[in-house]
């Protein structure tokens, strides 16, 4: 018989005996220490009887994600919904959503300036960004449908033109409001109580910079080149609209 330290307690999980190993980063990044980890445990050969398994933290943080990866797709699919139900065309619908890409250009840039690392909060800051990112869409659309349904302008170059120059002012007003109430978030990342807050701040204040500006020209021209249709559909549904009730 051979006499070893051993632990002072013995754990069992299921009957079996188990050992904890504990420890914590040096505020790296968690999601790259975990993958490095697993290649490890993947690569070591253990006695046949013994298994690994790898919880705390991250594994709360990897079931969050994977929610909140669900309820993105659910939120796309809501915010489509409402659209469609507005104007009743797919085509419209999917304009406006075009701008959703283009705030996630400008959240993963502001992520990589501020170096944060994709999180719970920043996962959390992408579907707000959705909801928010649509508004300059819906205000474009709305004034051109507008503009051609109730003010006798022709589809066509030139009112596309004059509705964007129209609707710059509320875009600009809105996003500028946005921009300045997240600002305080924005900046002393070092502030007890902003750990969540702040990455949230991060993605939204940089997807509002690109959707507005890159918006400017997208829309206008999807629009352009694809609004002729539905536009017409919604004339004809207006006409008839007015007719059924002129009696």
């Amino acid at each position: 018989m051979i006499e070893t330290d051993g632990p002072n307690q013995i754990q069992r999980d299921n009957t079996r005996r188990r050992i904890v190993v504990l420890a914590n980063t040096d505020g790296s990044d968690m999601a790259g220490i975990v993958a490095e980890i697993r290649r490890l445990v993947t690569e070591a050969r253990f006695p046949s009887g013994y298994s690994t398994t790898l919880e705390g933290t991250f594994q709360a943080q990897e079931d969050a994600s994977r929610l909140i990866a669900l309820l993105s797709i659910l939120s796309l699919a809501a915010i489509f919904i409402v659209l469609y139900s507005r104007y009743r065309s797919a085509v419209l619908s999917l304009i406006i959503m075009s701008n959703i890409p283009l705030a996630l250009i400008g959240s993963v840039v502001a992520l990589w300036i501020a170096g944060q690392p994709l999180s719970v909060a920043t996962m959390i800051g992408f579907i707000t960004l959705a909801g928010i990112s649509a508004r300059n869409g819906i205000l474009k659309i709305s004034h051109y449908i507008n503009l051609v349904l109730h003010e006798g302008e022709s589809f066509g170059r030139t009112m596309i033109v004059r509705g964007s120059l129209e609707r710059v002012t509320p875009v600009l007003m809105t996003a500028l409001s946005a921009g300045l109430a997240l600002l305080p978030l924005v900046i002393g990342t070092d502030v007890p109580g902003k750990e969540i807050l702040h990455p949230v701040a991060i993605v939204i204040f940089g997807g509002l910079i690109t959707s507005t500006l890159l918006d400017t020209i997208l829309t206008p021209v999807l629009f352009l080149q694809y609004g002729a249709k539905p536009l017409e559909r919604l004339a004809d549904s207006q006409a008839e609209f007015k007719s059924a009730h002129a009696y």
